[in-house]
């Protein structure tokens, strides 16, 4: 826990010198219009990145949560298109079923068919996003095609102050980043998922189910990534075959390792994997503001990643140290 907790506090210390730093060189990153693209960015990113972190705990990796997503999305913007005046609520549900859906096929695949988590995922990357293209043939969904209730997740919202707009979509993200929080925490499931990733021998000693909280996580993952794409949609306001979800993994990947989940299991936290969704947002609004060329701001993301990285495990070296002192 206190590893936990310093890893939670390092990447806030980062949010916070990334933030002063791009507002001493360019004042406009405080606007209204700069805050509000973190706060846009960093919901789609916080959903995913739930259902990441407790793969991830697990001693997994999912890296079809892109074409999850994208697949998702498409799917709902294609039924929004065939019904229009379809309530936005059914086609909630529907996302996140198609995303389990999915989710559960990724968790049958390592959990019965012992297939690696990597491979299988892998493997799924390529067979949804191909979908995705067989789903549309190619026709991207436009804005007219969508509900306008649900372009209000992103054009409203239950807060604004100066000009500064808490949107619906990082309300919903909020809400379910606290909802996973005390699922992990308060149930047994929850804890169940901790256990299978700090020693999965000794959890099946122990008797935990440790197939079911396995197949869970992915399931879990595939319905999260479902609501996000149904996001994405209100986000962007179109769902195109070629860009959805495209490349979405890598980035959440690198959220959650930022926010101080273990890669190798066992540890990992809500609130950090909220921190890391937020400190990659401020930096992406960083680079743009401050004009650097796209060809630097791919290393500079990669560096203060490395950075966050290097802070985490010298962290918990320092403790480890301290521990056998």
């Amino acid at each position: 826990m206190k590893i936990t907790a310093l890893r939670e506090f390092g990447v806030l210390l980062l949010l916070v010198l990334v933030c002063t730093v791009a507002a001493i060189r360019e004042p406009r990153f405080l606007e209204p219009s700069s805050i509000n693209s973190i706060l846009l960015w960093a919901p789609l990113l916080i959903v995913v990145g739930i259902g990441q972190m407790m793969v991830i705990v697990t001693r997994g990796i999912d890296v079809s949560v892109g074409s999850m997503l994208g697949l998702s999305g498409m799917l709902v913007g294609i039924l929004f298109r065939s019904q229009p005046g379809l309530n936005v609520g059914l086609g909630v549900l529907a996302g996140v079923g198609v995303g389990f859906l999915l989710g559960s096929l990724n968790g049958a695949l390592i959990t019965w068919a012992k297939v690696p988590p990597i491979i299988a995922t892998l493997g799924t990357l390529s067979a949804f996003r191909g979908l995705i293209f067989i789903v549309s043939g190619g026709e991207q969904i436009d804005g007219n095609d969508l509900p306008v209730a649900l372009n209000q997740w992103t054009l409203g919202g239950p807060l604004s102050v100066g000009g500064v707009t808490i949107s619906w979509l990082l309300a919903m993200a909020l809400a379910l980043a606290g909802a996973a929080a005390w699922f992990l925490a308060k149930t047994r499931a929850g804890r169940d998922i901790y256990a299978l990733g700090s020693n999965p021998e000794a959890a099946r000693l122990r008797g935990v189910p440790v197939n079911r909280a396995q197949f869970l996580v992915y399931a879990i993952t595939g319905a999260l990534a479902g609501l996000a794409g149904v996001m994405y949609a209100s986000r962007f306001g179109f769902v195109n075959p070629a860009t959805a979800g495209q490349g979405y993994e890598l980035t959440v990947i690198a959220a959650v390792a930022i926010g101080g989940t273990k890669i190798t299991g066992g540890s990992g936290s809500i609130l950090g994997v909220v921190l890391g969704c937020f400190l990659l947002g401020a930096i992406n609004v960083a680079l743009a503001v401050l004009g650097i060329e796209a060809s630097w701001q791919l290393l500079v993301y990669g560096v203060v990643i490395l950075l966050a990285l290097l802070i985490d495990a010298a962290t918990r070296r320092t403790l480890e140290v301290r521990q056998v002192a």
